[in-house]
């Protein structure tokens, strides 16, 4: 985009009062920024009110700013992590969001991704799993990618970050592995925490967000990008939420945009399956693997599944907390020794020793096949 298109797109966003639906009506009647800011007051008032015809007359205070770090932020693009400003008509906008009820007029692109925007799936959830949840995302995540589709979700810790690492682990060499559609600016990172994991996104796939470099993270910001990520895919993955959890804006997105979505069910007694079974009762489609939501999106492909337990990270359990952390580590699902050691990090022995004190206190029951489970306790 040559420096006096992205200027009048950017004046056209930053104009206050002029949202995304008053922009388009007026590209529509007049044309693109370039030829709009041309329209004399009394022809914008036949499309849009006085107030925002007025506000089109006044160059925003910030453009100049903004123009002079988006031209910079373009020109800093190192030559294997491409950086690009893509508006409303650019043949490179991606087609799907062409399609939703608000699709953003500018998006900016930090990645390996278009011209062609790949098949994707969005698979979000909470920001506080199970470590159930967060293995059922890094795994899914990871057979859905060996299978052609590429993951979406939101870089937010928890289920969004499991799903970014597990697509990155499953894609091969040269495709693209995941977008992370995220709720600042592409000049910063949120949260700190994931500032690797967004460097190796950009390096195999992309991250995207609508908004002006040097936007913080907002809270109203998140709930909004949810329609890009809904957008981006054909389908919509709920791995673990609460009743209250914007994975269910997410979901409920996708619904009215006519994509598929999926849930994966969770204990009854876990807070953060609920917004899951929700959705069940709702309609959204159960699934117990990847499998089940290939037979939908791709009926007849088959990818093997490969568990994560063995190769998680382990983390140690302190002395002094074992008990407690254990029961985190547990989450509400049944689960096998063998994974519980993954986990946990620590001996079967010792494993077995916790395991029996937390079972005589009613925290913990043996199943049936080895397997144990969390007990809900008020």
């Amino acid at each position: 985009m040559e420096r006096e298109e992205l200027a009048s797109w950017l004046r056209l966003v930053l104009t206050p009062g002029v949202g995304n639906e008053s922009a388009r009506k007026l590209m529509a009647a007049f044309g693109p920024p370039s030829a709009l800011f041309s329209v004399p007051p009394a022809a914008l008032r036949n499309v849009v009110g006085p107030s925002q015809a007025a506000a089109l007359a006044v160059q925003p205070a910030e453009l100049a700013v903004q123009l002079a770090a988006t031209t910079a932020w373009l020109a800093a693009a190192e030559a294997d992590i491409p950086r690009r400003v893509l508006h409303l008509a650019d043949n490179a906008y991606p087609a799907a969001l062409l399609n939703i009820e608000d699709p953003p007029l500018l998006l900016y692109v930090l990645g390996k991704v278009g011209p062609q925007w790949p098949a994707a799936i969005a698979i979000v959830g909470s920001r506080n799993p199970t470590p159930q949840g967060q293995d059922n995302s890094r795994d899914f995540a990871r057979v859905l990618v060996q299978a052609g589709l590429t993951i979406v979700s939101g870089l937010a810790l928890g289920i969004d970050g499991a799903a970014h690492e597990g697509a990155l682990e499953g894609a091969l060499p040269g495709q693209t592995a995941t977008i992370a559609v995220v709720g600042t600016g592409l000049d910063r990172v949120y949260p700190r925490q994931h500032e690797a994991l967004a460097t190796r996104i950009a390096e195999r796939g992309a991250i995207v967000s609508e908004y002006p470099l040097g936007t913080p993270p907002l809270p109203a910001n998140f709930p909004r990008r949810n329609r890009i990520i809904a957008g981006l895919s054909e389908g919509t993955l709920v791995v673990e939420a609460a009743l209250q959890s914007g994975s269910l804006i997410t979901a409920r997105l996708a619904l009215e945009q006519g994509k598929d979505v999926f849930a994966i069910p969770g204990s009854i007694h876990s807070t953060q399956s609920r917004g899951c079974h929700e959705l069940l009762r709702q309609g959204a489609k159960l699934v117990a693997c990847a499998q089940d939501v290939l037979e939908e999106l791709r009926p007849g492909v088959v990818v093997p599944f490969r568990s994560s337990n063995a190769d998680s990270a382990a983390r140690p359990l302190a002395a002094t907390d074992a008990g407690k952390r254990l029961l985190e580590l547990l989450g509400f699902d049944p689960v096998g020794l063998d994974a519980l050691v993954a986990r946990t990090g620590i001996s079967t022995a010792q494993l077995q020793a916790h395991l029996l004190e937390l079972e005589l206190g009613g925290e913990v029951a043996r199943m049936p096949g080895g397997l144990f489970q969390r007990i809900a306790t008020g």
